[in-house]
């Protein structure tokens, strides 16, 4: 069931995606050469707390996990694309680093993410972040009362192809509001003027993931978790959470 907000609650919804932005930026300053994905988790859960919220990521399991998710921010490095779970590895020069966070605050939730490189960066990696970015932006963009979640997701599959990106197929963003997972889903993919129409009080979560090897496939990594493209080729995730609104689209999940 697809629930439209009022303006009071797309404010409530609009102080947790601040949590959410301070704590991807808090977990983005930790980041270095040598430093754990752990500590990065470790930033963001500071930033939760101090904040009084809580995270929709630490424990859920859905139907395809084999365990809780045990942390409050994925950290998907290189060949990763999404869901990728914080461990010790240490990050090294020109890593490849996406970050997705979400936060609970006072019954209401924000969901975001963003990528970027650690230490030098390859020419590859920068454009493929960009083109990303500019994923995100042909969505948002699209995402106005009047439309339907297609042209949304036709903005963002238009943009991949004209960057020669996969993206996974089966994946992409969702509505959101008292909880992270709500419908409707949000394909990077789709035809325009079709689907779900797109009115003022409606939130999403839209999220292109791009892959710079250009195949839509994906293999899911020993952990149960991560995804991984299949030929190698690095990935980038960018994500905002999103609310329709006569005035045009609102991004919840600013800092």
């Amino acid at each position: 069931m697809v629930e439209i907000k009022t303006d009071a609650e797309l404010d409530a919804m609009r102080e947790a995606g601040r949590v959410v932005a301070h704590a991807l930026a808090a977990a983005r300053e930790a980041a270095g050469i040598g430093v754990s994905l752990q500590e990065l988790d470790e930033a963001a859960r500071a930033v939760l707390r101090k904040a009084g919220a809580s995270s929709p990521f630490l424990g859920y399991q859905p139907s395809f996990a084999p365990t809780p998710f045990p942390a409050v921010i994925c950290t998907s490095v290189n060949d990763a694309i999404v869901h990728g779970v914080p461990t010790d590895y240490r990050l090294c020069d020109g890593d490849l680093v996406s970050v997705d966070c979400g936060a609970e605050l006072d019954g209401w939730t924000g969901d975001a993410a963003i990528s970027f490189i650690v230490g030098t960066p390859r020419p590859a990696d920068v454009e493929l972040i960009n083109a990303t970015q500019r994923a995100l932006d042909a969505g948002i963009a699209a995402a106005t009362s009047g439309n339907r979640i297609g042209d949304i997701s036709h903005a963002i599959g238009a943009v991949a192809r004209s960057a020669r990106c996969g993206m996974p197929a089966d994946f992409g963003g969702h509505g959101i509001g008292r909880r992270m997972h709500e419908d409707p889903h949000v394909p990077n993919r789709g035809r325009p003027r079709r689907g779900f129409p797109l009115r003022h009080g409606l939130t999403l979560a839209i999220e292109p993931m791009l892959m710079a090897g250009g195949r839509d496939d994906y293999r899911t990594g020993g952990d149960g978790w991560t995804l991984h493209t299949v030929d190698g080729s690095r990935a980038a995730h960018i994500e905002h959470t999103v609310a329709i609104t006569e005035e045009g689209p609102r991004i919840l999940t600013l800092p």
